[in-house]
């Protein structure tokens, strides 16, 4: 049975006779701990990446952070208040994209299909590996010593027969853990699991689940498909076989972004066009710097707003061709700046965005004057 059969998210046939080996591995705590790994005064106590101001956000948090309650995305002045003896750092990007460089490089000793998620997560195809290893288990495990020999970090791996599965292993026995799910254990060991736990299933969705009485993987299973489309849209079909163990989704090596962009939250409200504009144009100059040296460019502009009172709109433009320069980039943003002044409330964020991403054609006689 193909992909599209089951799950509608498919290309390629699974072979029920042979299934997948697929490890999922994710770096515990990775910004925090790589501070921790540099900074030994900071090894053991509570740190969270990111600003310490009252508008900051953490980035990471570690583990001691995590003990009070201290999550990614939280607001700092939230942190600080969980964790009144919480150190902040300033990120330092180009050390974690460096580290992530080599965590790649140990991946791809073993098998050419890899799909990064993040500078800290990555999916592993080692059905058939450079390695010749007829155990992915024993791949999972070489590979997190590599890791930690080569740059003193931690890695947890979930290994199993599908995308989901492996996903939720790696997170079972966290930090510095290993978990397989067999395909005789899975369809069970879903069941049991709190929906909660289910990638893809945020907070609301939970919420949501939990008001129609779905709690567990059981609970879900026990729904037609029709319900779950019901309440859920296309995501139902998703949640439908996932509570069967279900995911014929490939691990798709060197995987398109479907957009890039930054955002700032500002210490102060930017309530006049020309302050607004000051703002917007390094985060302009941020995007552009993150492709202008590749072969992808965007035709879509995207501009992000977030008001005083938390009120968050966009605005966005498809252009007829690529975006360009940074000074045509520059200009589609401004323009759409512009149209969203004058404000009654005070901009305490701004973000912009690339999508409609594709590969540039070089080698057209019509793209030859871009600027590179």
């Amino acid at each position: 049975m193909s992909e599209r059969d089951q799950s509608g998210t498919s290309e390629t046939a699974v072979d029920p006779a042979r299934p997948r080996k697929i490890i999922h591995i994710d770096m515990d705590a990775f910004y925090a701990s790589v501070e921790q790994r540099d900074n030994p005064e900071l090894r053991g106590k509570p740190v969270a990446v990111g600003g310490a101001r009252e508008r900051g956000v953490v980035a990471a948090a570690s583990y001691e952070a995590r003990a009070f309650g201290v999550r990614s995305a939280m607001p700092s002045v939230t942190a600080r208040r969980k964790c009144p003896e919480l150190i902040f750092v300033k990120p330092r990007f180009d050390v974690y994209r460096q580290a992530s460089l080599q965590i790649r490089g140990i991946f791809a000793e073993y098998t050419p299909i890899i799909e990064p998620l993040a500078l800290d997560e990555a999916y592993l195809d080692v059905t058939e590996n450079l390695k010749g290893a007829s155990s992915a288990t024993r791949i999972a495990e070489e590979i997190r010593a590599k890791i930690g020999a080569a740059t003193g970090l931690t890695a947890s791996a979930g290994v199993s027969y599908n995308k989901f599965l492996a996903k939720i292993a790696s997170d079972y026995k966290k930090p510095d853990g290993l978990f397989v799910i067999t395909p005789k254990m899975g369809p069970a060991f879903v069941e049991a699991l709190e929906v909660g736990r289910f990638h893809g299933v945020g907070p609301a969705t939970r919420e949501k689940m939990n008001r129609l009485g779905v709690e567990t993987g059981r609970d879900l299973k026990a729904q037609t498909l029709a319900f779950l489309q019901q309440h859920f849209g296309k995501a139902g079909d998703y949640y439908y076989w996932i509570a069967r163990g279900v995911d014929h989704r490939p691990v798709r090596a060197n995987r398109i972004r479907k957009s890039i962009g930054a955002e700032i939250t500002f210490f102060e409200d930017l309530f006049t066009c020309d302050a607004a504009r000051t703002a917007l144009a390094p985060i302009v100059a941020k995007v552009w710097r993150a492709i202008e040296n590749g072969p992808v460019r965007g035709r879509t502009v995207t501009l992000k707003v977030k008001y005083s009172d938390f009120r968050q709109i966009t605005r966005a433009r498809t252009c007829d061709a690529p975006v360009s320069s940074l000074q045509n980039f520059e200009d589609v943003a401004f323009s759409l700046l512009g149209q969203v002044f004058p404000v009654e409330k005070g901009i305490r964020l701004l973000g912009v965005s690339l999508s409609s991403l594709a590969e540039e054609r070089r080698e057209a006689p019509s793209q030859l004057t871009l600027e590179i």
